[in-house]
């Protein structure tokens, strides 16, 4: 038996790349804040480090990504552990040995980096590793085939941390198959199947986080986005949840750049290719990113949102970039509609969260 089992198909190098890219984003972010001491990464399902052809898994794109940023960690003087699971033995031993061998390729970076490997069921490690990712800076990355996470109890927990990102991976249109045979009800009290069942199939996974937000407290600031990948006819997806608002505009970042069209899958959900086609009774049909430009637009002109705060706010709760409402409001300012005391409508992070710029939009 080949214990790398197979190699990855087109939809998990998309999966495995968003996770690596992600972490790309998030490390400097924590390292470069001078007053931290350690940090930490967790990988839950791991696998064996990399498939039958060779190509890395998420522990040694996760390696890959501390070693860039080997010069920052040793001036600001952070430790980064990195906790790896496995719960086949098989499996455990390749990723000890993968892992370890990749890890030690980088003379030095021992001094402040360590893997900690653990074999065990999921259920039993992650309460027992919660207290880290309660007190830490923490990246938790989920990559599980089955539906335990989804449970309730998971999410609440994650819901008191301040400072966790995670990413999990699901397989949304088997849940949709399968959800209401009792080893999935057991795990999914908290999702409504015969909703699911009834949701276009390409937006299954979109349904399936919606689902997830509404179960989430209301004073939660708990933020959970969905990036749906399609392989063959299945819908699988990745959910990303965080509490912290930077963290949100750098995964939106992300996923529009993965796909203009509609920033949450690695296909054309919407089917907005058809949208080129003109309708004689309705005429041109508008994108996601038109639709979302003309209710920014109706917003701004009601009052609805007078500020930059308000309107970079119900960007991101909309799953969009700064970029698609600044263009919008450049617009309206061109055509005379609005006018802001400032040359750019500031509807960035930077301008919103960090220098605290204030730009009001004022209807002519």
């Amino acid at each position: 038996m080949n214990l790398h089992d197979k190699p990855f198909d087109e939809t998990t190098i998309i999966k495995l790349k968003l996770f690596e890219d992600y972490a790309q984003a998030w490390i400097p972010t924590f390292v470069m804040q001078g007053y931290l001491k350690e940090i930490h990464i967790f990988d839950f399902f791991a696998g064996t480090g990399y498939d039958l052809n060779g190509i890395a898994g998420s522990p040694i794109r996760l390696i890959e990504k501390i070693i860039e940023q080997r010069g920052n960690i040793f001036q600001k003087k952070i430790s980064i552990i990195l906790h790896l699971n496995e719960f086949d033995k098989n499996k455990y031993e390749l990723l000890v040995s993968s892992s370890s061998k990749k890890f030690k390729e980088e003379n030095g970076i021992e001094h402040y980096v360590q893997l900690k490997f653990y074999n065990e069921d999921f259920e039993t490690l992650f309460p027992r590793l919660f207290p880290i990712i309660k007190d830490f800076p923490s990246l938790v990355y989920l990559d599980q085939n089955g539906v335990k996470f989804l449970s309730g109890q998971y999410l609440k927990k994650l819901e008191e941390t301040k400072q966790t990102d995670f990413l999990y991976f699901a397989s949304s249109s088997y849940i949709r198959r399968f959800g209401e045979l009792k080893e999935f009800k057991m795990h999914l009290s908290n999702i409504d199947v015969e909703q699911l069942k009834n949701t276009d199939y390409n937006k299954v996974h979109r349904n399936l986080t919606e689902q997830l937000r509404k179960n989430i407290s209301s004073t939660s600031k708990l933020k959970l986005y969905p990036f749906s990948l399609k392989k063959n006819t299945n819908i699988y997806g990745v959910i990303f949840g965080a509490t912290h608002v930077r963290a949100v505009e750098k995964f939106l970042n992300l996923t529009w750049k993965y796909n203009g069209l509609n920033g949450d899958a690695n296909f054309d959900i919407d089917n907005e290719s058809s949208l080129i086609q003109f309708d004689l009774f309705e005429g041109q049909k508008l994108n996601k990113v038109e639709s979302f430009k003309q209710i920014v637009k109706e917003k701004i002109l009601n009052q609805e949102i007078k500020t930059n705060h308000q309107l970079l706010n119900f960007v991101y709760e909309n799953g969009h970039i700064g970029k698609h409402a600044e263009e919008c409001m450049k617009e309206m300012k061109k055509a005379k509609l609005i006018s802001y005391k400032s040359k750019s409508p500031c509807v960035t992070y930077d301008s919103v969260f960090k220098k605290k710029i204030i730009v009001n939009y004022e209807k002519i």
